[in-house]
């Protein structure tokens, strides 16, 4: 029987989560093959426990899960040396950046297999392939090399979400206490981390998910939902919950059985979801949400320039008339809508990209007007590979590329392309992501974040009143003693980065 060491690679420095991602690879395979857990933001030397694992003779396969940015800078060096020194290990990866990026993946020379989109059959399937050494052309869901030539078999449907196996939290709990994932939020003292949803209905061009799950998506029930929250509640303290879906509000039915459901529990909930969808919902069920603990919820409100929401292919309905109106809706209920926006996309001439970055600013500003207690999030534009798009095309036509060998992407210029903030975007000047960045700091400190829960009233009211004159007064420029205050005394964190 072939024996497995998934891997969750280091995703932050501090506030570890549930690794949703590699439980459910591990549900697909439990009582069938035997896995064990590394959890790379748990062990300060995660290598060596993969040594270790590895040095006993007793496993086969090196699975992981592989997200853009810090995740690549231990996946990427450790599967090699895994294929170097322990050359007869199959290593498969999943996740959105293999999913997104197979042709440099598989020519990296090791990597075997690419489970891309869910693997909850495939991943099984392929175990049980390799332990009889037969075939995997038949296999769905998969990316290999075949004589040289990469082979990208079909593509499943998504799958019954409340068929799936229950993820192994118990079994988990013997790796490492789940407890340790719970930490301290702005939502609560124990805060969990849960799926209940795969893919999003929509196809915006400049989404990662997008080319995997081709505008489809599929939910777990309320009750399976429920079942699983308050599993969590009962056995390991969760009083608060982070949905991580892309898109938890595709069904308003749902989420309001949901919220019947939860609103006895006395839990603080939050989650992404879409302008246009909710605000389709009805009042009643905005009113039963906040009842039930939602409070705070993320949109991709991306810009209030109309033109722009078409080139990014957003879909549905959103218009910045409809961004500014459904801030003041929220406000009627309590429930601080989280806008991010995505400054300095492409644009004809330089002029034109630098007066779409300060129109931007200018609806930010209205949207702080309309409702003050929005949050802003504001991220420098970064392209995605979403072959096709009108916004990917315009991107390459003006000298942009990725990556072509799987080591450049860990170079430090790659690093912090990943994590938006140098994105070496060649129509981008430095005084375009100077305005950017400077708005941002003059914002976040007139408007700290809710979030912070390190900030005190007292430090909150002191940094609002240092950035007061420089934001009515609209002068960004080189806001050195804001960045000071937020570096040196508040230790400021911004939500982009860090999340709760």
């Amino acid at each position: 029987m072939k024996r497995v060491l998934l891997f969750n690679p280091r995703a932050a420095d501090h506030k570890p989560r549930i690794p949703n991602s590699v439980l459910q690879v591990a549900a697909s395979i439990e009582g069938k093959f035997d896995w064990v857990i590394v959890d790379g933001n748990l062990e300060q030397d995660p290598w060596k426990k993969i040594e270790d694992y590895f040095s006993t003779g007793k496993f086969d396969v090196f699975a992981l899960t592989v997200m853009p940015g810090p995740q690549l800078k231990q996946a990427i060096p450790f599967s090699k040396h895994v294929k170097e020194k322990f050359p007869d290990i199959k290593i498969i990866w999943g996740g959105y950046f293999a999913s997104n990026q197979g042709k440099v993946v598989m020519e990296s020379g090791y990597v075997d297999y690419i489970v891309y989109g869910p693997g909850d059959k495939t991943f099984p399937e392929l175990l049980s392939a390799l332990e009889k050494n037969s075939p995997v052309e038949h296999l769905s869901n998969l990316i290999f090399k075949k004589e040289n030539q990469i082979i990208k078999s079909r593509k499943d449907e998504l799958y019954d979400q409340d068929a799936l196996p229950r993820l192994p939290y118990q079994k988990l709990n013997g790796f490492y206490p789940i407890k340790k994932y719970m930490g301290k939020t702005f939502l609560g003292q124990h805060t969990i981390a849960y799926h209940s949803s795969v893919g999003c209905p929509f196809s915006c061009a400049f989404c990662g998910i997008v080319p995997i799950y081709e505008a489809r998506w599929k939910g777990k029930s309320a009750e399976t939902i429920y079942r699983d929250i308050k599993f969590l509640k009962e056995n390991f303290g969760g009083d608060s919950i982070e949905f991580h879906d892309n898109n938890f509000f595709v069904s308003e039915k749902r989420t309001v059985e949901f919220s019947k459901l939860i609103r006895n529990e006395n839990m603080i909930w939050w989650g992404e979801g879409r302008i246009d969808t909710i605000d389709k919902y009805s009042d009643d069920s905005l009113a039963i949400m906040r009842e039930a603990g939602c409070k705070m919820i993320f949109f991709g409100a991306e810009t209030g320039n109309d033109a722009i929401l078409h080139l990014m292919d957003k879909g549905g309905t959103q218009t910045g008339e409809q961004i500014r109106r459904f801030a003041a809706r929220m406000k009627k209920f309590d429930i601080i809508p989280e806008y991010s926006f995505v400054l300095g996309t492409p644009a004809a001439t330089e002029e034109q990209v630098m007066k779409q970055i300060d129109d931007d600013i200018t609806f930010i500003r209205g949207i702080k007007e309309i409702n003050p207690n929005t949050e802003i999030i504001i991220y420098v534009y970064s392209p995605v590979p979403t072959e096709g798009s009108g916004l990917f095309n315009s991107v390459k036509s003006q000298g942009f590329s990725f990556p072509q060998k799987l080591e450049d992407w860990i170079s430090p210029q790659w690093e912090n392309f990943d994590l938006r903030k140098n994105p070496l975007t060649p129509w981008l000047k430095p005084y375009m992501i100077d305005r950017i960045k400077n708005f941002e700091t003059v914002l976040n400190g007139y408007y700290p974040t809710v979030s912070d829960i390190k900030l005190s009233s007292f430090k909150k009211k002191m940094i609002s009143a240092l950035s007061a004159m420089r934001y009515k007064w609209k002068v960004y420029d080189f806001p050195y003693e804001i960045k000071a205050v937020q570096k040196f005394w508040l230790r400021y964190r911004q939500p982009e980065w860090e999340g709760f």
